[in-house]
């Protein structure tokens, strides 16, 4: 068994209020990248995990992680031997813990079948999980989790993601917010959406990684139709008109920078 843990990016992300839960009330729409984590899975006596990858090293804890958390959540007879090659830089704003999550449901959901009660399940394990599941794009209300369907006319367009290898805590991000509300998710295609949306944790992340500023003034020199900052930061993306258009962009940032991550793909 082998899943794509596709690559979470936020096209637009709207931050509303903070709640007395201490969360935050958002409205973002997801959209997925059609490269990501892989995981491979075999039957096995009892739950094991196995890391490779280039940013395996990042995940101190191989038990704490959400893969485990997930294998441990959804109810399976027998066990299963989970190899995670960690493609993704963690806590990147791509939801890398989360789709990786969302693989071993689908993974579980082929074998054995969900429980009924599994969307709880996923929420329980966070914001952005439900959503990365089926890895469609969608809208997220509430923490994330609440998802209502898009008119999506993005699929197959060219994105470059690009890090600049400086991790950024989602927790630290949101309370840099100002706490302003600067309006609601704009409505219709999923186009229209990314266009006249905005990031409004963008601010608060450059803030505390002024990295990301340089990676978003590079890919707007570019010939991107859209740059903007993925969740939490601190990665970063850019869409595209053409594969060809893509790829160019992608080998002058790797030539000017070549410290910084970065994954080419398209929308799913």
């Amino acid at each position: 068994m082998r899943e794509t843990a596709y690559a979470k990016i936020n096209l637009a992300l709207h931050v509303r209020r903070r709640r007395e839960d201490g969360y935050h009330e958002i409205a973002t729409l997801f959209a997925f990248v059609d490269a990501g984590d892989e995981l491979t899975a075999r039957r096995s006596q009892c739950d094991e995990l196995t890391l490779a990858g280039e940013f395996a090293s990042q995940l101190a804890d191989p038990f704490g992680n959400l893969v485990s958390e997930a294998l441990t959540s959804l109810p399976h007879s027998g066990g299963l031997a989970i190899t995670l090659e960690k493609n993704l830089p963690v806590s990147a704003g791509l939801g890398g813990g989360s789709a990786d999550a969302g693989a071993v449901f689908r993974i579980v959901r082929e074998e054995y079948g969900l429980p009924e009660d599994w969307r709880r399940r996923a929420s329980r394990l966070g914001a952005d999980v439900p959503a990365c599941i089926d890895s469609i794009a969608c809208i997220g209300r509430g923490t994330g989790a609440e998802l209502e369907p898009v008119q999506h006319d993005l699929g197959g367009t060219a994105v470059l993601l690009v890090n600049p290898r400086v991790p950024l805590s989602t927790a630290a991000v949101f309370a840099a917010w100002d706490g302003e509300d600067r309006g609601p998710l704009p409505s219709g295609l999923a186009s229209r959406i990314a266009a006249e949306g905005r990031n409004d944790l963008e601010s608060p992340a450059i803030s505390l990684c002024p990295e990301v500023a340089e990676v978003l003034a590079a890919l707007r020199q570019t010939d991107a139709t859209l740059v903007r900052m993925s969740g939490s930061g601190a990665t970063c993306f850019a869409l595209y008109r053409s594969t060809d258009a893509m790829r160019e962009a992608a080998g002058r940032l790797a030539s000017g920078h070549p410290d910084w991550w970065q994954m080419q793909g398209n929308l799913r």
